[in-house]
């Protein structure tokens, strides 16, 4: 080959790689265009003011624009509920938006300039005001009532709520840095910070920093979020901790009901010692029939001494206050805000008085169409209690029973708001049965469990399944049916010797048929098999834990049964 042939062949392979590497060079580049070229897309929202809630800028999930006027904050009722209170409610009998808290419950009158604090009323710098059938709330004046810190950054028109109860961390800049929109040098500039400025630095769902790949995310004075190098950080400083709420009791909740009526004064227990568990729950208070929101104090000076031997043996003491089926008294109560509030000022009046560590509610027999009303009232109840670091629990019944005993109560509002829910799991065949049956089978015990948890959607952990220390006799002659309560440990008594005893594996009892004087006697047993049946479905869906209706029905011989299920000493 000619040096002009080789010349010419050389000419075109310079050429053909050069033709490959720009071909290369333009594909690296599409290659980095398409995949940083979304860093660089501007998302900011400039055309109104930007909501900024524990460093998440929630702006373009608001249902309803921010409003500023005169120096005071307005949000909507509806993104209130969706960021603040689920349960903020308009009642129109008074006119007023009432929204609570974890310790606040608050009421504003459309109009006014005030609003009540856990009874008490304060000036505001706002009031709530309606715009195109919205409601407005002054969200400036409500800091105290949601526990947050309120900013408005007005060069970049940037509200920042912080709560209170979360881990706040600032740190300093040791150098001017760009802040970028996500964590990589190939993005967008956000913001910029000098050396030594502060920035808050945001905290992930661990309470930890929210890094990624050796960048961490902060939020500048501006309100501005993004990202910086970790390494382009000072020293941190912790302005607080995340407040954790502990719970009153560790392990199982293992109570114990004890019942004595409005007649006779709270039992003498002093010097008794009740194995395996760990509250008491005495029938302390009721209703004041047409009372409006009056209760019934039968605890006095002997409740005093209960409650000091209570707390001598180490048992938290929650008194249950029954409606004692007034069922007219408690619609008129739970259908008036004010009736509401004064029963709740009256049941922490109570707490303060007998130094009690929570309260039971026990209402039972009410009209359906008061069940979201009874919920109003457990959920302006709850901030107080929490305000006294008291427990609430409230009892329910099964699901999908009668309108008046079972429809009534809404389980999962309840579940949500109180502490616990204490499910009377008995009386499956009760005094008004038109058949005869078990009081408490276990196969109808474990699948209204299952209702709670799934149906009902209840988080197991704060279910106490009730246990009955009772059951029933029944009496069936020439077709008419007597039943009789049969306390457990009077059974024995009642079942002839060399009864025939038939276990029934579904019901987890001992069922035992005898004729007496030409009538069939029918009773299903109570007995330690029975209760350590149920108690085990504590474990297995990990409820909260058990309570017993009620003292001095039982045998002594139960207590270590009990104890050993639950691990409670």
């Amino acid at each position: 080959m000619s040096r002009k042939a080789k010349r010419v062949q050389e000419k075109v392979r310079k050429k053909f790689l050069y033709k490959i590497i720009v071909v290369a060079i333009l594909v690296w580049l599409a290659f980095l265009i398409l995949k940083y070229a979304p860093n660089y897309v501007n998302t900011d929202i400039t055309n109104k003011a930007n909501l900024v809630i524990n460093n998440s800028n929630v702006t373009g999930d608001l249902k309803k624009d921010v409003i500023i006027e005169n120096g005071v904050i307005y949000v909507s009722m509806e993104d209130i509920e969706n960021f603040f209170d689920p349960y903020i409610y308009y009642d129109e009998k008074y006119n007023q938006i009432i929204t609570t808290s974890e310790n606040q419950v608050t009421s504003m009158v459309i109009g006014e300039n005030t609003m009540v604090n856990n009874g008490t009323r304060v000036q505001t710098s706002g009031t709530v005001i309606e715009r195109d059938d919205t409601y407005y709330i002054p969200f400036s004046s409500f800091k105290d009532t949601y526990n947050v810190e309120i900013s408005y950054i007005e060069s970049t028109n940037t509200i920042t709520v912080d709560s209170k109860d979360r881990r706040y961390v600032l740190a300093d800049s040791a150098k001017n840095s760009n802040v970028k929109a996500y964590p990589t040098t190939f993005s967008r500039t956000v913001d910029k910070i000098e050396e030594k400025e502060t920035v808050t630095i945001v905290q992930n769902d661990e309470g930890k920093n929210n890094v990624v790949n050796g960048w961490v995310e902060v939020r500048t004075d501006t309100g501005k979020l993004g990202y910086v190098k970790e390494n382009t950080l000072g020293d941190e400083y912790v302005v607080r901790e995340t407040i954790e709420n502990k719970k009153q009791i560790d392990g199982k909740i293992s109570m114990v009901w004890d019942y004595y009526s409005e007649y006779y004064s709270a039992p003498d227990r002093s010097g008794e010692n009740i194995q395996g568990i760990n509250v008491v729950s005495p029938t302390f208070f009721t209703l004041v029939d047409e009372g409006k929101g009056q209760i019934y104090d039968n605890a006095g000076e002997a409740g005093k001494q209960y409650v000091d031997w209570a707390h001598s043996n180490g048992y938290m003491v929650w008194p249950s206050i029954s409606n004692n089926s007034y069922i007219e008294t408690t619609a008129e109560i739970m259908r008036d805000y004010n009736l509401r509030q004064d029963l709740i000022e009256n049941i922490v009046s109570l707490i303060v008085q007998y130094d009690l560590d929570g309260i039971n509610i026990d209402f039972e027999y009410m009209h359906d169409e008061d069940r979201d009303l009874f919920s109003r009232f457990i959920i302006e109840l709850k901030p107080r209690l929490n305000e006294l670091g008291a427990v609430l629990s409230v009892d329910v019944t099964a699901p999908d029973g009668s309108e008046e005993w079972s429809l009534c109560f809404d389980r999962h509002v309840l579940g949500d708001v109180a502490d616990y829910l204490a499910f009377m799991a008995y009386d499956q065949h009760g005094n008004s049965s038109a058949v005869p049956g078990t009081n408490a089978g276990y196969d109808w015990v474990k699948m209204n469990i299952e209702k709670f948890i799934g149906q009902e959607d209840v988080e197991p952990e704060k279910i106490i399944l009730g246990i009955p220390f009772y059951t029933r006799l029944w009496e069936e002659n020439n077709g008419t049916l007597e039943k009789y309560t049969v306390d457990m440990e009077d059974i024995e008594e009642v079942i002839p010797e060399g009864a025939t005893r038939t276990w029934d594996d579904n019901l987890k009892q001992y069922y035992v048929e005898f004729v007496e004087d030409g009538i069939t006697n029918k009773i299903w047993i109570e007995d330690a098999e029975s209760i350590k049946a149920k108690i085990s479905l504590v474990s297995e869906y990990n409820l909260a834990g058990a309570a017993y209706w009620a003292k001095d029905r039982e045998p002594a011989s139960i207590w270590p049964v009990i104890s050993e299920a639950l691990g409670v000493e």
